[in-house]
């Protein structure tokens, strides 16, 4: 067995980014069990949509086997309920597609009727204000006595898709609309360096999607997007140092349920990997991306 390297160091810190990615985001299960297992305990999560929810359960002191076996017990149902009520009294105007309630549910498991002060371990969870369209970090001081379940809700809320969420006065969607991995936030929160998992961007190529329908169109394009802000992002990035995390889970759907033990051992596998190529790198002081980035290739491993 070879030896494990890149274990913790004493007396550094550093934050951890769970981005959005729809189900992809299970992924961040198996990076959670990783950097447990280097002894690599984050000062602080900042979560984005799927990010937020696994996030607030975490540091909410559920242990990653319990993590694990949720995800391994989820379907459709417990996520997906069309709202036929409102679509059919108010068509159009309908707020969204599906309930937020099976989803809420699911998020009050983990962390019931807490609020940020309360929690065990320092959570900060992104959202867009969808009517004046400021960005949201809830946690931060002064923002960090509402409810952790209407911030996660809010920041789960895909437009269109999901119900927006009344958080303290504001009317809160999906973080991922504005940043969908927001390291920028996170290398201001007092610590040493950032680990950030990306579960959401994607540059491969594709075939085929306009004949896939209304989901997998909407799933590209969002992918598509966030690509191309963490791109503008990272092109601008020097201090702190900063650990970027890639999962190849680029081929599976973002609302699929059929994928995620493999999800969880591919995000196990590239933060393992990461760890292993640039743990030792990123505690070492100055700034930059670990492992570095030469270059940037599309492929297409899903068809």
């Amino acid at each position: 067995m070879r030896a494990r390297q890149a274990t913790a160091k004493q007396g550094w810190r550093f934050a951890l980014v769970l981005g959005g990615g729809g189900m992809k985001g299970l992924a961040h299960v198996g990076a959670l069990r990783a950097l447990e297992e280097r002894g690599w305990v984050p000062e602080v999560v900042v979560g984005t949509s799927i990010g937020a929810l696994l996030g607030a359960a975490w540091a909410n002191g559920f242990a990653i086997g319990e993590l694990a076996d949720v995800a391994l017990s989820l379907e459709r149902s417990d996520v997906f309920h069309v709202a036929r009520r409102e679509i059919a009294t108010r068509l159009i105007r309908a707020p969204a597609i599906y309930r937020g309630s099976p989803v809420e549910a699911l998020i009050r498991g983990f962390v019931g009727g807490l609020t940020f002060a309360e929690l065990e371990r320092r959570l900060v969870v992104a959202s867009v204000d969808l009517n004046s369209g400021m960005q949201l970090y809830w946690g931060l001081p002064g923002l960090d006595r509402v409810s952790v379940a209407d911030a996660v809700l809010g920041s789960c809320a895909l437009p269109g898709f999901f119900p927006p969420r009344e958080v303290d006065g504001h009317w809160c969607v999906d973080g991922a609309l504005a940043d969908n991995l927001p390291v920028a936030l996170a290398a201001t929160l007092g610590v040493d360096g950032v680990v950030a998992v990306d579960v959401g961007a994607s540059s491969a190529l594709r075939a085929e999607t306009q004949t896939e329908g209304f989901a997998a169109i909407f799933a590209r394009a969002t992918e598509i997007v966030f690509d191309q802000l963490l791109e503008v992002r990272l092109a601008r990035w020097e201090a702190p140092p900063l650990l970027l995390v890639q999962p190849r889970v680029e081929h599976v759907p973002m609302f699929s349920f059929e994928h995620t033990r493999e999800l969880m051992d591919e995000g196990y596998r590239a933060t393992d990997a990461a760890l292993d190529q640039a743990g030792d790198a990123i505690r070492a002081g100055g700034g930059g991306i670990f492992p570095r980035r030469l270059f940037r290739l599309g492929v297409d491993r899903g068809r």
